[in-house]
């Protein structure tokens, strides 16, 4: 177990009056233990508790050798694990659950602890993966170095003019060329009316003169993800186009002006959505600013205008808006930031300028 994030956890365990918690996310667990397993239908917890007696239940169909930090209590497939798990929890006291345990475990606790005493403990681990330790950084920016790389080396070759098909085929060479573990999400490319649709998948379109062309992509290394987004134009670009990106770009760099500990998350929203409102495009730009990042490409928090939490150092999140004319033309323009102690650093560093290709 990674001592000095299972301390942060039972800190805020303890805070909020909770004496005991089941993780059974994967990505938590891998957080805490340093340990991938991935159980499909079966029931993985990691159970913490304030009083040190930690355990973690597992399948004896995942040979988990090494020592974790944490004592294994393995089951067989013919066994009950939820009651297994029952033997060792505090049934008179409150318990944490993750928010996405399967609901035939959790009703199977119930069952056997009895009472409705149950609350939803995700939310401790969520907040505390927001902020990033000093290895979490280091990874990030690693893998955000490669998807520079990447993307590079995807725009190109925009004038061979393969399909948006064939280029998501190329990335994943690419990503393998650059020594990534593979994609952190499926990526996103797409041609002139297309990138007017902002999570298109890619099809068997083929570019073609005066096309927009975005290119959304992330790769994952050392377990953490990347994730950017860089629009050009083949060939040449419509005045419209020109005026779009001009916007897109001017939102994209006034949010990252606003990122400092202290803003909320709703402010740096703003700060993009405000501009691309006042010069007319406002309703074209359809999704919120951002989303944090880590171990997962989507994790907890978003920057949208309902979040009101605070930006603290080690937070790490995406600034993308974008503008998307049905039929025309779309731009997005995505970076990855990390909030540090008086503003942010940003971890993509492939230009931005308006570029066009062939």
């Amino acid at each position: 177990m990674n001592q000095q994030r299972l301390g942060k956890v039972l800190r805020e365990m303890e805070a909020k009056g909770l004496p005991q918690m089941l993780v059974s996310d994967p990505a938590a667990i891998f957080y805490l233990t340093g340990k991938w397993i991935h159980p499909g239908e079966r029931m993985l917890a990691l159970y913490i508790n304030l009083k040190g007696n930690n355990k973690l239940f597992i399948n004896e169909l995942f040979p988990v050798q090494e020592d974790l930090g944490v004592e294994k209590v393995w089951f067989n497939d013919t066994q009950d694990a939820v009651e297994i798990v029952s033997k060792y929890v505090d049934k008179e006291s409150p318990m944490g659950v993750d928010k996405n345990w399967p609901a035939r475990f959790l009703l199977r606790l119930m069952e056997l602890k009895g009472g409705s005493n149950f609350v939803n403990g995700s939310a401790i681990l969520d907040r505390v993966r927001m902020c990033k330790d000093d290895q979490e950084k280091d990874f990030m920016r690693e893998a955000s170095r490669l998807n520079d790389l990447a993307v590079e080396k995807m725009i190109k070759i925009v004038p061979e003019e393969h399909t948006e098909k064939k280029m998501g085929q190329i990335l994943a060479g690419i990503y393998e060329e650059l020594g990534a573990d593979g994609f952190s999400f499926d990526p996103i490319i797409a041609y002139g009316a297309n990138a007017a649709d902002p999570h298109h998948g890619p099809d068997n379109s083929e570019v073609k003169e005066g096309d927009s062309v975005i290119i959304d992509i992330g790769c994952a290394k050392d377990s953490y993800c990347a994730d950017m987004t860089r629009t050009v134009f083949y060939k040449h670009a419509s005045d419209k186009a020109r005026e779009v990106y001009n916007i897109v770009l001017e939102a994209n760099l006034k949010a990252i002006a606003a990122v400092k500990p202290g803003a909320r998350f709703c402010d740096i929203d703003a700060a993009a959505r405000d501009h691309i409102e006042a010069a007319g495009y406002g309703k074209y730009f359809t999704h919120r600013t951002g989303h944090s990042i880590g171990i997962e490409v989507h994790d907890f928090g978003d920057v949208s205008s309902v979040n009101t939490d605070k930006l603290k150092p080690g937070m790490i999140f995406s600034i993308e808006p974008g503008i998307y004319l049905p039929g025309e033309v779309g731009v997005r323009i995505e970076d990855l930031v990390l909030v540090t102690e008086d503003g942010c650093e940003v971890l993509n560093n492939y230009s931005k300028e308006l570029t066009i290709i062939g």
